[in-house]
């Protein structure tokens, strides 16, 4: 065994072994290893700040130091929770995790439909959480740290045996659909950028932001219906919206209604700011001869 394989074994152990740890204390650690990598990790600090100067550019630049501070510490507690998401039992796990508009899901009338959610500080809690209601299909990232890789991915298959598809890039969305046929919800991301190739650019608070109409030209040949999710954190948990399905969704235009989801999405961030998960590089990919934003 490596020393990086056996380090991040180690630290696998601490994440897990936090499940124990009391929510005062858990708050106090978020706190003080927010402030630690506010200064250690200066790469992701421009990427927030740079975000927060885009999308809120009423605000000043002190506000937006208050509110990228705030952005660590929840990251900080978020990967702390880990340990609960890992070993609590499924009845903890409702207890740490409360929803509402869960008869929305829940509801067989509701199928096959797409679940909305976006990088939210809560998005891994309420994903473990909804498996211990219902067996669902998702898309995840393999990690470059196979440790960790592992250890997320045993986490996400703790309940219900989910379908979790690695994105390949080939057969990632036959998958998908044979399980929607099914009736298992898709849990999917939206608010990444991909890159150039399949997206499209929409407005995003403003700022055109390449983005691939997915959910759209999914929903639509699938004759899925759509729903969100928001997950956000709270003082001892955390708390996840299911809006009823989308009305009037989708339309024969993908730019349409991808502009749509964007401008909910917006919304959503504009009622917490604190609790998007801002270190993406979201406008990384920029129209042809618009220079770099990082």
């Amino acid at each position: 065994m490596s020393f990086n394989e056996a380090m991040s074994r180690c630290w696998v152990k601490i994440v897990e072994s936090f499940h124990w740890l009391p929510m005062p204390a858990r708050r106090a650690l978020a706190g003080a290893a927010g402030a630690i990598f506010w200064h250690a990790v200066p790469k992701r600090r421009h990427v927030i700040l740079t975000n927060l100067r885009l999308c809120f550019p009423e605000k000043t630049e002190e506000e937006r130091v208050v509110l990228a501070r705030k952005v660590y510490r929840r990251l900080a507690r978020a990967a702390i929770d880990h340990g609960t998401l890992w070993k609590g039992s499924a009845e903890e796990l409702q207890r740490f995790v409360t929803f509402t508009g869960l008869e929305h899901l829940l509801n067989e009338e509701n199928r096959p439909v797409i679940v909305v959610s976006p990088h939210f500080c809560g998005l891994d809690a309420a994903g473990i959480a909804l498996n211990t209601y219902v067996r669902g299909v998702s898309l995840y990232q393999t990690q470059s740290n196979k440790v960790w890789d592992e250890a997320l991915l045993r986490g996400r298959l703790r309940f219900s045996n989910p379908v979790l598809v690695a994105k390949t890039g080939n057969d990632d969305l036959r998958t998908v659909m044979k399980s929607m046929r099914e009736g298992l919800p898709f849990y999917y991301l939206p608010d990444m950028d991909h890159g150039r190739r399949n997206s499209i650019f929409v407005p995003f608070f403003g700022i055109s932001a390449a983005t691939i109409p997915m959910v759209s030209r999914l929903a639509r040949v699938t004759r899925a219906k759509v729903m969100w999710c928001i997950a956000t954190m709270t003082h001892d948990g955390y708390s996840v919206e299911l809006s009823a399905p989308l009305e009037n969704f989708p339309t024969k235009d993908p730019e349409a209604d991808t502009r749509r989801i964007n401008e909910e999405l917006e919304a959503y961030i504009r009622r917490h700011p604190d609790q998007y998960l801002w270190v993406h590089r979201r406008f990384k990919t920029r129209p042809e001869g618009e220079p770099s934003v990082y």
